[in-house]
């Protein structure tokens, strides 16, 4: 395919999850190029200098999955990184000991050279895209210039997740600003929150199937579940004291003016049919469901209610009894855990997320000393 047919031909594809695009991406690679038997992005968070495995398509079934490291430890790809260049390696064999993690996991599998290439927006890095090979010598000569449509391809598939995200926050600016809105989630919050519920995912993953595409996005839409709020009344939603029967209903209204925002955005994005939007639809139109049907707007119960909004629930809640508001101290995690449990026990929320944010005390100390809560 031409450059300019691959692009509307990916556009086709935009309903699948990036993971089907990936793959789909992979077989025009191997067309004209059989020997690349792997292609792999992984994202970078700069929030944590997190270098985290995202997606990727090879003919093998063992994906490096739920793979995360510094990048300040990997020299190599922070060289890389800094100086906005790319790398081949000829023979991944002969490069000199100690390898990095990364590079045992490729040797072990039998791949032997590779091309490495960051993706950036303007400055901004993205991660990494691999071609890997298990072949020697694989990427000599014109081969990755004539890779370098496949770069963009995956550097725009990266970009439309992004920016749906982008898109929905800067609508929240513009619109708490106009309406000088005070009470929407703090930073803090809101990173303390997206965190938490990127540990749940991965402590859920073997359970549930998570894929790494999957935890990315419940991390990068996590932020955005109450943007409904930006069209509660702020006599309503800054009310110090007890709200009335007739304003918490008109407080419950936050998530479906949200999902109808998140909606609005996605269609004049030209976005509203990806896979992945689901995610963040969800992560909107479910963070208050109880798995008992006790919750809101639709009181789903069980099954009916998307791991995306069980997560994200858990760990808003979590972050809400663990901080200061001016009606409250701040709960100890043990207590806030022990809430969790309770809940749990009593089948509003689910016990395995709450297990796997049992199981990682450390990591939660570790985000709430980062962003701005005492251990």
């Amino acid at each position: 395919m031409t450059p300019p047919v691959l692009f509307e031909a990916l556009d086709t594809e935009i309903g699948t999850s990036l993971t089907d695009q990936m793959h789909w991406l992979h077989e025009h690679v191997r067309h004209h190029h059989p020997k690349v038997n792997r292609i792999a992005i992984a994202l970078y968070d700069s929030n944590q200098d997190l270098l985290k495995s995202y997606v990727s398509s090879s003919d093998l079934g063992d994906p490096l999955s739920l793979y995360e490291r510094p990048l300040t430890t990997v020299p190599s790809l922070l060289e890389l990184a800094r100086d906005q260049s790319s790398r081949v390696i000829n023979d991944l064999a002969q490069l000199p000991q100690p390898c990095a993690e990364h590079t045992y996991w490729l040797l072990s599998r039998g791949y032997r050279s590779s091309y490495t290439v960051p993706l950036f927006q303007s400055s901004r890095l993205l991660g990494f895209l691999f071609f890997d090979s298990r072949t020697p010598d694989a990427f000599v000569g014109r081969v990755p210039e004539e890779l370098q449509i496949y770069v963009q391809l995956c550097r725009m598939s990266v970009l439309n997740v992004i920016n749906l995200s982008h898109a929905v926050e800067g609508m929240v600016r513009v619109a708490r600003g106009l309406a000088h809105l005070r009470d929407i989630e703090t930073g803090r919050h809101l990173d303390r929150m997206s965190s938490y519920s990127r540990l749940i995912a991965r402590g859920v993953a073997s359970r549930f199937g998570c894929t790494d595409e999957f935890i990315e996005h419940v991390y990068l839409f996590s932020p955005l579940h109450d943007i409904g709020k930006i069209g509660i009344p702020d006599s309503i939603l800054l009310k110090p004291g007890k709200l009335s029967d007739e304003e918490r209903l008109a407080m419950q209204c936050h998530v479906e003016l949200g999902v109808r925002l998140v909606e609005e955005v996605m269609r004049d994005a030209g976005l509203a049919g990806t896979g992945y939007v689901s995610v963040l639809r969800n992560v909107v139109h479910c963070h208050h469901e109880f798995l008992d049907g006790s919750g809101y707007p639709r009181g789903l119960s069980g099954d009916e209610v998307p791991l995306e909004g069980r997560i994200v629930t858990i760990a808003d809640i979590f972050d809400a009894l663990t901080s200061e508001r001016p009606y409250k101290r701040p709960w100890s995690n043990e207590d806030a855990l022990a809430e969790l449990q309770r809940m749990a026990d009593a089948g509003k929320i689910d016990p395995h997320c709450v297990e796997a944010l049992t199981r990682s005390v450390a990591d939660v100390r570790n985000i709430q000393k980062k962003f701005g809560l005492a251990a």
